[in-house]
């Protein structure tokens, strides 16, 4: 299946996708692509190193004429998030990704593809193997577990790297070069619940929320599309007020990286009010995929009966518990002042699980804007603990302020619009990237991000644009060329 991925031009960019799409590489589990690019950079017996965190770093001295520029790093994460659709039946840590082409797409079927951040690994192998592609002494900094708490750049050694200038290659529009980010910050609430008997003369429903687009938790928040607790949320707010619907459990969302796809409910009515809340239900699923119609086509909300639960969760805690879910906020908390159309600060409520007397509520806060992350952070902590929740932050990185006045920058512009007879979008996004941190680590490196067109990262719907690769291979090579002198 993969072999018409490696027919594709340029064909060293894809054939390096698809060796490396052949690993494992869950973000937390990177022992086996550590141990692939290892072995990579030993057989070209180049100086391959990996710090105590598990990045690795490759070295490759400038081609002949290229000694005198300035050396640079490389750098793109090694792990991958995994997403599935419920009806596909893989496992992403013993199996390789099975790609395929629709028209001007490389997709995946039915996972994430792993273009992000898969296509930049992909890049810095292709040109450490080649021995045509002009460059200056360069250091391939692959890190690892960027996208479940950007661990590898906080624990980046601060001695290791040599070059002066940074390549990130981890933005996902071709046209865009980036200049900053997002920091973000780990928010857990969690909480016990008394369970109860379930009522007699109870019956028992099953409620799915699925068909959701998803998406990329800081790039797609933007677009508004819909979350799968807060729709869960809502269905059940309004069934708890109107009929006396009781919960036994509820599982919604994933990775905190990700807005939430699918959520499932097992809930009970009493048998007296069964008729009148199918009816009320089906009605407000029609005005809720109404809403969304635009954004959400596949939008399905499902209703049918199930075994009835032993226990559900006693009324007083359901009622906080719905509550709060209902309140937290989700989506665009802020727009920037100062760039217009930037997301400044955002939350995803990424995971809803509720069972067996415990609530855990996982979510991902960011900002480009310290003080207003502070500010989005302490109004869902208080939500919460409103709510009876313990709540702890976590996981903090620190955003990439923008250097409009970069060296870098100013020739990569330069390139991009000799190549393209157009500007590029010179701008900062809503994601982290990785280059905040390792500026902390390294403050005197300029860096600059680029890459491919990317769609639906952190989705099955992943995908990755064929022409987009070529012209930003092209405009890569073409960068490499003119890498400033010493």
């Amino acid at each position: 299946m993969n072999e018409e991925i490696r027919e594709l031009e340029p064909k060293i960019l894809w054939n390096k996708f698809a060796d490396l799409n052949e690993v494992p590489r869950p973000s937390k589990k990177e022992e086996r692509v550590i141990e692939f690019m290892k072995k990579f950079g030993n057989n070209l017996n180049l100086e391959t190193l990996v710090d105590e965190t598990g990045n690795v770093v490759i070295r490759k001295p400038a081609t002949a004429g290229m000694e005198d520029r300035k050396p640079i790093v490389l750098q793109a994460h090694l792990d991958m998030v995994h997403q599935k659709n419920n009806d596909t039946d893989f496992d992403f840590e013993t199996s390789g990704i099975n790609m395929y082409v629709d028209g001007d797409w490389v997709k995946a079927k039915g996972t994430t593809l792993g273009a992000d951040n898969g296509l930049g690994v992909a890049s810095m192998m292709a040109i450490l193997e080649s021995k045509e592609i002009e460059h200056p002494a360069l250091e391939a900094l692959f890190t690892i577990d960027e996208e479940t708490g950007m661990t590898g750049a906080k624990g980046l050694d601060p001695n290791l790297l040599q070059g002066d200038i940074l390549l990130n290659l981890d933005t996902e529009e071709d046209d865009e070069i980036g200049i900053g980010c997002a920091g973000g910050v780990d928010i857990t609430a969690v909480r016990d619940y008394e369970e109860e008997h379930t009522p007699d003369n109870s019956v028992g429903y099953l409620i799915k929320v699925k068909g959701l687009q998803g998406g990329h938790s800081g790039m797609d928040i933007i677009k508004g599309l819909a979350n799968a607790n807060k729709i869960m949320a809502r269905v059940l707010f309004d069934a708890n007020r109107d009929f006396g619907l009781r919960v036994s459990s509820i599982n919604g969302g994933g990775l905190r990286n990700a807005i939430p796809r699918e959520s499932e409910a097992i809930v009970v009515v009493d048998k007296s009010n069964t008729e009148t809340f199918l009816t009320e239900i089906i009605q407000q699923v029609r005005e809720i995929k109404a809403e969304f119609a635009s954004l959400e086509p596949n939008m399905d909300i499902e209703i049918s009966e199930t075994e009835v639960p032993n226990k559900v969760m006693k009324v007083e805690d359901q009622q906080e518990v719905i509550k709060a879910i209902s309140a937290a906020h989700n989506g665009v908390y802020r727009m920037s002042s100062d760039i217009e159309g930037l997301v400044e600060a955002s939350n995803n409520i990424a995971s809803v699980k509720v069972g067996d007397g415990k609530v855990k509520i996982n979510c991902l806060t960011r900002s480009s804007v310290e003080s207003s992350k502070d500010d989005l952070a302490n109004s869902l902590e208080a939500t919460f603990e409103l709510a009876k929740f313990k709540v702890k932050l976590s996981g903090e990185y620190p955003g990439w302020a923008p250097n409009p006045n970069s060296a870098i920058l100013k020739v990569v512009d330069g390139l991009y619009q000799n190549l393209h007879n157009e500007k590029a979008d010179v701008a900062a996004c809503h994601a982290g990237l990785e280059c905040g941190i390792i500026g902390n680590h390294y403050p005197e490196m300029d860096m600059i991000s680029f890459g491919p067109t990317i769609r639906g990262a952190h989705s099955p719907d992943e995908r990755a644009g064929i022409l987009s690769a070529q012209k930003y291979w092209k405009f890569l090579l073409e960068v490499l060329k003119n890498i400033p002198k010493k």
